[in-house]
């Protein structure tokens, strides 16, 4: 384990409070594990045991934590072995569990409208940033978009909360955030009724165009998913000329640094150097990452 992160990771085993199965393979994970709760931030993850009887862990982007309650929770969808394994595990089980992990995302408090954008399992980081966001950033009034090409990991509600440059006609988002006072919409291209039809970065394009210039320059863009959105992504901050954060999503063997199996090329003042997303990042510069 590499020395900046001695003492700020932690494994427990980890009892599992909550399993809920949505569709297309997707589930709600919780387990009670206070030390990785009391020290999480949004954009990191935890690298999870799916089976007892399966050495390679799986990391799973943290979505939401209780410090006093002591719980974390994740969203992650079926895609192999080992999540298909993690998928059987039952309420009451225990799943050992190494965390958080990772570089988050660091809130700029001069810039007070935080535009989140969220695909797939790129939609725990937004959730996890929103609720920091609600509890200890009352000047930042955030945004959240959200897209999904299989149906989304929770009921869609009509919200209350308009948002600006979008038509009443796309008025689904997530409930949660509705009851956290922060408005969201979603997007997909699967024809969803009350959902904007087309690419989650269409549909943030519409919001920054009906902003005047002087909001615009308050502005900043976080953003979590698959690699091909985020690059879709970072090309509309620099349309914009916003800055942007991404949190990278790439396979991994240790996650914490030691085998460099992660490594992505990174622009710095001396050049393209090597970095590893699971400790350098997950989370990066936009500008940094994508040309």
């Amino acid at each position: 384990m590499q020395e900046n992160n001695r003492n700020t990771i932690f494994i427990e085993d980890a009892e599992i409070v909550v399993h809920q199965a949505f569709e297309a393979e997707q589930f709600v994970l919780r387990v009670n594990a206070p030390k990785c709760a009391a020290s999480a931030k949004p954009g990191q993850f935890a690298y999870i045991q799916c089976d007892p009887q399966r050495l390679m862990r799986r990391p799973l982007s943290i979505m939401r934590v209780s410090v006093d309650e002591g719980w974390v929770e994740f969203l992650y969808k079926v895609v192999g072995e080992g999540t298909a394994l993690l998928a059987k595990r039952q309420v009451g089980e225990s799943a050992n569990i190494m965390g958080p992990i990772g570089r988050p995302f660091e809130l700029d408090g001069s810039k007070p409208k935080a535009l989140l954008l969220g695909g797939g399992v790129g939609i725990p980081p937004m959730v996890c940033l929103s609720e920091l966001i609600k509890e200890q950033h009352k000047n930042i009034e955030p945004v959240v978009f959200m897209g999904s090409e299989v149906p989304f990991p929770f009921e869609r509600e009509k919200s209350a909360l308009s948002v600006t440059g979008i038509a009443d006609t796309i008025s689904d988002g997530l409930p949660l955030l509705e009851q956290w006072n922060i408005p969201s919409r979603l997007a997909s291209l699967q024809g969803y009724s009350g959902v904007y039809e087309g690419y989650i970065t269409d549909l943030a394009r519409d919001w920054l165009n009906a902003l005047s210039e002087e909001e615009k320059e308050q502005v900043i863009i976080y953003s979590c998913g698959p690699t091909p959105m985020l690059k879709a992504v970072a090309a509309l901050a620099k349309e914009f000329n916003l800055p942007c954060q991404v949190s990278l999503e790439e396979y991994m063997a240790c996650a914490v640094g030691g085998c460099a199996g992660c490594v992505v090329k990174v622009k710095t003042d001396e050049g393209e150097v090597m970095k590893r997303v699971c400790v350098d990042g997950p989370v990066f510069d936009a500008n940094t990452v994508f040309a």
